[in-house]
């Protein structure tokens, strides 16, 4: 009788556990960028929170690198339940709506307080503009602002008439234009080279990417004109999230909130970390001049003209709340 009652036990404890473990679900998370960059440190950080908050019913497992799915396909893949969860450069898909390129309009928002009062006007769009595709948004952290790097000094727009003006997508094809630059498409490997040869003159980026392809080496002067912050955005399938439980969703939220707020101090902290890099390589680091500052922003207002002749009543509707608030 005894070994009948331990058996059962044993049975017993055996379906409790078999139970738990069902009751746990682990999230294949794709990210587009490698362990080391803070974004996706914020997101190991993130996953971490939601473990504890869920006492390990959800475990967020990060493929990191574009390991999983590539940066253009991740998107779709957790639209389409592939993944149940995934992180995207927002401006990536801009092609889609004119809502994911808010945050990539330059000279709109310059700097980190700028930065968030966009963020504020686009984030009811953006959210409706996810859960239309079956996606809901978590949290959203900019990258470092954009700066303006040259071999010379640059005091006005009316300095970069004639210059070669290094491009990666249309709108700042569009910039160099308005700037009466000669735009080049340029990729970040091609940048030593292009500069070493005269095929480019100027160029747009953040002091990240400026000491990641070693600026020092063929450039003299960064101006810190912090034109545009892109941001990246953590987002979840929403019949997955419609699947946890009212605790489980609450958590999720908290989790993420706490994912944002520390995501934007990251990043200033990687812009001063990243600015400095520049300053000590020898490279001639400055605020622009308020006649260039002047002139860029004067270009930026007629893109984000452009851009809320594109979006309609709802990218007016955006800019609006931004140019308000």
């Amino acid at each position: 009788m005894n070994r009948l009652v331990a058996l059962a036990l044993t049975g017993l404890l055996a379906v409790g556990v078999t139970s738990h473990k069902a009751a746990a679900e682990t999230w294949d998370m794709p990210t587009p960028y490698p362990d080391g960059n803070f974004h996706t440190k914020t997101v190991a950080a993130f996953a971490a929170d939601v473990a504890k908050a869920t006492n390990g019913k959800i475990e967020i497992a990060i493929h990191s690198a574009g390991s999983l799915y590539k940066h253009a396909e991740i998107k779709n893949a957790v639209r389409k339940g592939l993944a149940p969860i995934g992180e995207v450069l927002i401006s990536l898909h801009s092609n889609e709506s004119p809502v994911y390129g808010f945050d990539s309009v330059p000279f709109l928002a310059t700097g980190y307080g700028d930065a968030r009062k966009l963020y504020d006007a686009q984030k009811a769009a953006l959210e409706e503009t996810l859960e239309k595709e079956g996606l809901v948004l978590l949290y959203s952290v900019p990258w470092p602002p954009q700066g303006l790097y040259a071999k010379r000094e640059i005091n006005s727009v009316g300095d970069l008439a004639g210059l070669k003006f290094r491009t990666y997508n249309a709108i700042i094809g569009r910039l160099a234009a308005l700037a009466k630059a000669a735009p080049v498409q340029i990729e970040i490997p091609d940048l030593p080279t292009a500069f070493a040869t005269g095929r480019v003159d100027v160029m747009i980026t953040s002091a990240s990417s400026g000491v990641q392809s070693k600026a020092e080496e063929y450039l003299t002067h960064y101006y810190d004109t912090q034109a545009w912050l892109p941001r990246n955005m953590v987002f979840v399938n929403k019949a997955a999230f419609d699947k946890l439980s009212a605790d489980e969703q609450k958590a999720l939220r908290a989790a993420a909130a706490t994912a944002e707020a520390k995501g934007w101090e990251a990043s200033e902290a990687e812009m001063a970390i990243k600015t400095k890099m520049l300053k000590d390589a020898g490279i001639i680091v400055q605020p622009p001049s308020p006649e260039l500052l002047a002139g860029l922003k004067e270009i930026g207002k007629t893109l984000a003209d452009e851009w809320k002749e594109k979006a309609g009543e709802q990218g007016a509707a955006m800019v609006d709340a931004f140019l308000t608030k």
